[in-house]
């Protein structure tokens, strides 16, 4: 048996989240410049087949039902059966319902970041390696990477107290 699986593309969408927040030093605030994807997957040395698109730029508290919709409508109408999706991570679950609600056949893995990584001490750059290994080998449905852990869409929650993603079983 090969573990090296057939080539296949793979669609990766953004949506902002922290992994592409950008500090202002003078406002003291976080925004949205450009996407980070391209210089972390070269950072990354990422030698896969991948369609990206950005779908907008946005902090997952702000997203609406609206641009879950077009997250939905672009997972469905794209060719590729595997997909991953850089996600804010306060609404990351909420996204993965919709999708599982919404999407048939084809194996979606949604990621973000704790840290922005234009800090440098991000954890993005590792939550996005893991996410595009785990679209890879997972079969059809809805999956969360965090943490280096894969979890079922509706098998997580984020502990806001510790940082982390955590099985919903662990929540109390």
């Amino acid at each position: 048996m090969s573990l090296t699986p057939a080539p296949m593309a793979i669609r990766l969408f953004i949506t902002g989240g922290t992994f592409d927040k950008e500090y202002d030093e003078i406002e003291g605030r976080l925004y949205f410049k450009d996407t980070h994807l391209p210089e972390m997957l070269e950072m990354g040395r990422c030698r896969l087949d991948l369609r990206i698109r950005t779908l907008m730029m946005v902090d997952s508290l702000e997203m609406t039902d609206t641009d879950r919709e077009l997250i939905m409508r672009n997972c469905r109408e794209v060719p590729e059966t595997r997909i991953v999706i850089t996600h804010g991570t306060d609404t990351m679950v909420d996204t993965a319902q919709a999708l599982a609600d919404g999407v048939e056949g084809k194996t979606i893995v949604l990621t973000g970041a704790m840290i922005p990584i234009a800090f440098g001490s991000s954890d993005g750059l590792f939550n996005l390696g893991g996410a595009l290994t785990a679209v890879q080998a997972l079969p059809p449905g809805v999956y969360i990477t965090m943490n280096g852990r894969v979890f079922e869409w509706d098998q997580v929650r984020k502990n806001r107290d510790t940082g982390i993603f955590e099985p919903v079983e662990a929540a109390s």
